[in-house]
């Protein structure tokens, strides 16, 4: 083992088989728990996510998740990493299925790629795309230059316009690929499925 001991959050809407074993390729310890007293009391937190935003916070409050994550993320400042959904839900809110509040732990709003911004390209937006990295936090350390990274998403967050480090993809709009403040971390793509730089900057997560 590395020494870190990594809750996974599953509220039953998460790539939990991928993550997971993406950290135990890493060496770590991994709890997988919808307990919201584990979540509470975790050394550093993932949040992954597959689906629809609504539906997703829906189950966060009804498992008593939300109080939980939001008390380890702002109160004891554990690590805590969305991906992807995960990393939606911690937006302020999104315009899927209507409008639906978010964590709020990232200063954006969730909304679909418009006809307007992307032109002739596919959504979902689905496949390896470079990411414009911002190497000043932890995330990308040891990761030279601008990399792919898998993505699988039809909606999108702009990059807030103050707070945190902020790394971009365009696809016909610049979105927000990765954010990191302080102890919070995110990325719309999915390290698990992103091969060595994805394995390199989940690493970079835990030893952040």
């Amino acid at each position: 083992m590395n020494g870190q001991r990594v809750t996974v959050i599953d509220y039953g809407m998460g790539n939990i088989w991928s993550v997971t074993s993406a950290l135990k390729y890493l060496n770590c310890e991994v709890v997988v728990s919808s307990d919201p007293l584990a979540i509470q009391k975790a050394e550093s937190l993932i949040l992954p996510g597959v689906g629809s935003f609504r539906k997703a916070i829906k189950a966060l409050r009804e498992m008593n998740l939300e109080a939980a994550i939001l008390e380890s993320a702002l109160v004891r400042k554990v690590k805590f990493l969305g991906i992807c959904l995960g990393m939606q839900l911690m937006g302020f809110d999104s315009t899927e299925d209507g409008i639906t509040t978010g964590l709020n732990l990232i200063p954006s709003k969730v909304d679909k790629f418009s006809p307007a911004e992307i032109a002739e390209r596919k959504v979902p937006h689905i496949g390896f795309n470079q990411v414009n990295i911002d190497s000043s936090g932890n995330l990308f350390k040891g990761i030279s230059g601008n990399q792919d990274f898998y993505f699988v998403h039809s909606y999108r967050m702009l990059p807030p316009d103050s707070q945190g480090i902020v790394s971009t993809c365009n696809y016909g709009i610049d979105f927000l690929a990765a954010y990191e403040s302080q102890n919070l971390f995110a990325t719309q793509f999915h390290p698990e499925k992103s091969q060595s730089n994805g394995l390199k900057l989940l690493d970079n997560f835990l030893k952040a």
